[in-house]
């Protein structure tokens, strides 16, 4: 039976954690744990990474959160088919009992996160338990709510955040406690970054996760898509049921903070000159004959003075865009939220460049949204395109907007490091 589904409490207080029974790869019938753990489905950039994946093992996880077919209905039944078969063929196995798990991530440049996994009680927004910071599309939320009907599963955790203080000592001590013994799992992918996982079946030490996490809220770091895909599976399942749960990641940013980095965004069939153009009388704009590294320093120093953009294309220039004209914004940014939300770069970017200067919609078709760098850049050096290069927000800054209840333009932040797909799936048979 699943504990997560079937489990009746009392009204709960706060985050309600719970224990699941793991559906994870056996090691012996795979090539390695790490060639067969991917990115988060949004992270993987189609179709090279996807590609890359695919040919890292037959049995890679992306063969599940991004199945490929011509048509979506195609795709899903190819991957409820795929996790049919490796489970009878005891690619993936499930744990003998519930419990949570213990997730350690630890790179070459000295950052070490540790979370604890488990199956979340889905929550409505007007609880305040799981702060949403972002928007979403309605067209991913469907896509992921039918890959999640189709499959049965959790595929992925989403990773939330919560501020640990004294009343979350028990949890910490416990966390660290685990990571003192041999680990259930323990694999280095291919990005340097080692991945730990331990099971925590103990009542008392359930116990007091449970306790003590009931008086706290979270933050939806990475997930938002999904976590309103969680929902709303949640609203079309009479409860008492598995889908009041969702799996998910939460990690104390008291005791490991997490990286905040920028999501940029490539604007397919502007022109960098022509986006430039459009800029004049609106925004000082400076030429930067300079390599990224210096010319994304110099963004960060122009982003302590206000609002700050980069911009590049098939010039092989890079663009310091700052210094709005006040008279556009006050024309353009919406007055009815918080100053912090009004100032942000990317309010800036969505409500002032992309509607009203350089009229871009916001879909697939014009804008892709991209979490790597370089990456952008490439693409719009060869592709023509105009690259806009963000500079990443404060964690601070997007929790206290999540609080007020406050949603940021989507993609503005890319908190990391990111839970590896693939380590433990929840299915939700078990």
């Amino acid at each position: 039976m699943n504990t997560a589904g079937h489990s009746k409490a009392t009204a709960p207080r706060g985050l309600e954690l719970t224990p699941f029974r793991g559906l994870r790869y056996d090691p012996d019938r795979v090539g390695s744990l790490a060639a067969v753990t991917s990115p988060p489905y949004d992270v993987v950039v189609r179709p090279d990474g996807l590609h890359h994946l695919q040919s890292a093992d037959p049995h890679n996880i992306v063969r599940l959160i991004l199945p490929e077919a011509a048509a979506p209905e195609e795709r899903n039944a190819q991957a409820a088919e795929t996790l049919r078969r490796w489970r009878a063929e005891g690619i993936l196995t499930p744990d003998p009992e519930p419990g949570l798990y213990v997730y350690e991530q630890r790179d070459g440049d000295g950052l070490e996160q540790r979370g604890v996994i488990g199956a979340l009680r889905v929550s409505e927004p007007d609880e305040h338990l799981v702060l949403p910071h972002e928007d979403v599309m309605p067209h991913i939320v469907a896509d992921r709510a039918d890959l999640m009907r189709a499959t049965s599963a959790n595929l992925e955790p989403l990773l939330l955040t919560y501020r640990g203080d004294d009343t979350t000592a028990g949890t910490a001590g416990l966390i660290e406690r685990t990571a003192g013994r041999p680990p259930l799992l323990a694999t280095t992918t291919e990005d340097g970054v080692r991945h730990r996982l331990w099971p925590v079946t103990d009542p008392a030490g359930l116990a007091v996760i449970r306790d003590e996490l009931s008086a706290h809220q979270a933050l939806i770091a990475d997930g938002h898509h999904r976590w309103a895909t969680y929902r709303r599976l949640r609203a079309e399942h009479p409860s008492p049921s598995p889908w009041d749960h969702g799996l998910v990641l939460l990690v104390d940013t008291a005791r490991y903070p997490l990286r905040v980095r920028a999501i940029h965004r490539l604007l397919h069939g502007l022109p960098v000159a022509r986006a430039l153009r459009a800029l004049d009388g609106f925004f000082r704009v400076r030429r930067l004959d300079l390599p990224l590294p210096k010319a994304m320093d110099a963004l960060a120093e122009a982003a302590e003075e206000g609002n700050a953009l980069l911009l590049t294309g098939d010039d092989g220039a890079f663009h310091l865009v700052d210094r709005p004209d006040p008279a556009l914004l006050d024309r353009t940014v919406p007055v009815d939220r918080p100053e912090d939300w009004r100032t942000l770069d990317a309010t800036v970017l969505h409500a002032t460049l992309l509607d009203h200067v350089w009229r871009v919609p916001d879909d697939p078709a014009h804008i892709a949204y991209i979490h790597d760098t370089a990456a952008t850049v490439d693409k719009a050096r060869r592709d023509g395109g105009t690259a806009v290069l963000m500079h990443p927000v404060h964690e601070d800054v997007v929790r206290e907007l999540a609080r007020q209840g406050v949603t940021m333009p989507r993609k503005s932040t890319s908190f990391g490091p990111k839970p590896a797909s693939g380590l433990v799936l929840r299915a939700l048979d078990l």
